[in-house]
Formats: C-alpha cells, sequence, structure tokens
C-alpha cells in the first residue's frame, strides 16, 4: 500500500500509528535519515530476510527500489511481508510506480485537516489557515503564518531539489507566487508564460511539478456534445488555502475579508471541502463552461450520478441562467449552492442553498 501527499501533512504520523497497532514485526526505514538512506544501497540483501510490515517512508528519494519490491511483492515463499510506502510524490516516483508495482498497489493519498474533522464551527480557521496541521493548530495567526512561509522555503529549497528537479528555487518561488492570482481561473499556459517571461511550456513543467507535489490542483474541464462551444482548459486552484493566504500576504480574517481575492478564496476552500466530504475521486471532479458564459463550479460524476456545486462568498446566492442551464444541459441530479451564509433551503426546483456550516448534514457523499 502507498500513502501519498503533501510534505508535512501527516504522512509519517498515521504510518507510526499503523505501527503501534500492527502488534508484529516492523522495521521502518526514514530515507531522509541517512543511515537508512544509504541502508538500502543493496535493497535486494537488506529486505529480502524481513518479514511482517516494511515501512519505507519518503520513497521518492530512492524510486529505484521499486523494481526490487515488485520482486519481492511477487515472491509466495516465507517470510511474509506486507510493504507500506509513503512519498511527497513526484512524477518519477508515479512513472516509477506504475511501471514496476502496476496491480501490486494500492494508492491513498492523504491531505490535511478537513472540515468533517475539525468541526464545522471551526471553519473560519480552517479557511484562514489551511489544513496542515502545525498550521492549523499552531498558537496564533502570526504563528501559522511563520510556520507557512517557513514551509514554502523549505519545500522550494530544499523538497524540490530532492526530487531531481532541475527547476531554480528563485524561479519557482517566483511562479508560485504568480499562480496564487491565478487561483480559481482557466489556465492559459501561453498566456502565463508572457506574464512570467518564459515559453508556455516552461510555466506547464512548472505547474505540473507543484501538481505532483499536491501543492497545486488542475480541475478538469467536462465537455460533451451539446452544440455549444465549451472550455476544455483546466482550472488552477491552491489545494491549500492556508498556502495560497500566505503567498497573497493575508494573515488575519479582517485581511481576508476584505481582499480582492476574497470570492476566488473561498470558491477554492469550498470546493476542497466538499470533495473531501463527498469522498470524490480525481477523475470523478470536473468543472463546466461555455464561452456563451454559461458555467458551474464543480461538477462530481459517479457512475449515472451527476451533482453540480457553485460556490458563492455571500449571505443570500440567487439563482442565475447560468446554473437552470447547467442543470438542464448537464443533467444534474441536483445543484448545490455552497454558501457563507447562515441558513439553508430549496431555492427552485433542482436547486439547494447550503450554508457552509450544514455541509455535512445536508449533502450526502457519494456511494
Amino acid at each position: 500500500m502507498g500513502v501519498l501527499g503533501a510534505r508535512q501533512v501527516g504522512k509519517t504520523t498515521l504510518a507510526k500509528a499503523l505501527v503501534r497497532a500492527h502488534g508484529g514485526a516492523v522495521t521502518y526505514f526514514d530515507l531522509e535519515d541517512p543511515a537508512d538512506l544509504a541502508s538500502l544501497d543493496e535493497p535486494m540483501l537488506v529486505l529480502r530476510d524481513l518479514r511482517g510490515l516494511i515501512v519505507i517512508d519518503e520513497v521518492q528519494r530512492r524510486p529505484d527500489l521499486f523494481p526490487a519490491l515488485r520482486v519481492l511483492a511477487d515472491q509466495r515463499t516465507r517470510p511474509r511481508r506486507h510493504f507500506l510506502i509513503l512519498g511527497s510524490a513526484s512524477p518519477e516516483l508515479l512513472r516509477q510506480s506504475s511501471e514496476s508495482l502496476a496491480g501490486r498497489i494500492v494508492y491513498e493519498e492523504l491531505g490535511g485537516f478537513t472540515i468533517d474533522e475539525v468541526g464545522m464551527k471551526r471553519w473560519r480557521r480552517l479557511w484562514l489557515r489551511g489544513g496542515f496541521p502545525r498550521s492549523y493548530l499552531a498558537s496564533s495567526d502570526r504563528a501559522s503564518d511563520e510556520w507557512r512561509r517557513a514551509f514554502a522555503r523549505t519545500f522550494l529549497e530544499r523538497d524540490v531539489p530532492a526530487l531531481g528537479s532541475q527547476i531554480p528555487p528563485r524561479a519557482l518561488g517566483r511562479f508560485w507566487a504568480m499562480l496564487a492570482h491565478y487561483h480559481g481561473q482557466v489556465w492559459n499556459a501561453s498566456e502565463f508564460g508572457r506574464s512570467f517571461g518564459v515559453a508556455d511550456t516552461t510555466v506547464a513543467r512548472y505547474l505540473d511539478l507543484l501538481v505532483s507535489t499536491f501543492i497545486v490542483r488542475r480541475l478538469a474541464p467536462w465537455h460533451e456534445n451539446l452544440k455549444k462551444r465549451q472550455v476544455k482548459a483546466p482550472k488552477v486552484y491552491f489545494l491549500d488555502s492556508g498556502l495560497l493566504h500566505a503567498q497573497l500576504q493575508v494573515h488575519t480574517m479582517p485581511q481576508l475579508s476584505r481582499h480582492p481575492k476574497v470570492g476566488a478564496s473561498w470558491e477554492g476552500f469550498a470546493l476542497e471541502a466538499v470533495i473531501a466530504h463527498m469522498g470524490a475521486r480525481p477523475d470523478e471532479c470536473f468543472f463546466w463552461a461555455t464561452h456563451a458564459g454559461a458555467e458551474l463550479d464543480l461538477m462530481l460524476i459517479r457512475g449515472r450520478t451527476r451533482l453540480g456545486f457553485e460556490f458563492k462568498y455571500t449571505e443570500a446566492p440567487k439563482t442565475t441562467r447560468s446554473m437552470r442551464t447547467a442543470i438542464s444541459d448537464l443533467g444534474l441530479r441536483k445543484l448545490y449552492i455552497v454558501h457563507a451564509g447562515s441558513r439553508s433551503y430549496p431555492m427552485a426546483s433542482g436547486i439547494q442553498a447550503v450554508a457552509f456550516q450544514d455541509l455535512a448534514g445536508a449533502v450526502r457523499p457519494l456511494r
């Protein structure tokens, strides 16, 4: 089994809890420890006689381990063993694992704290600080902001080079800061590249890196034969609202409420909360837009079920022609308008206003 997620999101804490509950033989390799890293220079020699649970943390530092893991996973003779690998992901990690461990491994993605975990009454704190445990649990908003800034520096200066990336940290840092102002927008590599002063292929490579390390979500467009010109480029969102706010120089809720990007920030935060609450996989999540102006912030598809979501930073959302067009053209079972107010109520046929604080009780997860 593999557990993937951003740095500092709690993968190691989860693994150690599983180790304590395992009860049998456990061998733990932390590849950030130089001794553990060096000990796996000859992986077959070290691993072949181990039994029980074998945990390999930060496995993206040694993608060359996957061929050895495939051989060991295929062995049916004793000793019996199970592998738990943890990683912050990278294109190399995913490529090696898909080639070497196809059909032998199941991946689970671990994100930060969700609204279902911290409780609906604390949603403003989660929105401002984001879901990274040390950011959310910090003693103050200032301490949380300082942690997120330190996280960004470490990510750029240490973690990205450790993945084998040749992108200069300063250039990637500028890209990351600039991307914050495109949060929630349709991705246009040519336009972004011109603004950034590099080729569109370069900014596309930068975006791929941030997506593969769980910093950014690339939300796919939905399009079908509707006899309408539909948008076919993805949208980009920061996966963690706290990291977005650090890039926007937003430190407190009053600052956030007055910021020009507050609506886009709310959209991304509520979108991630809905995806987590609904238990939706990335391949079940889309947005929809036409060049005539109709759009839908999020559409979840599982089997024949299609649900639509709009995210409005308001206390009194209103139905629009665009919403009715989305219901009709996309065949939505229901459309939910998730807003920042305190009341949930039906608005029109097939349209329900849902106060964010009521999300858990008002919208059933996908089955």
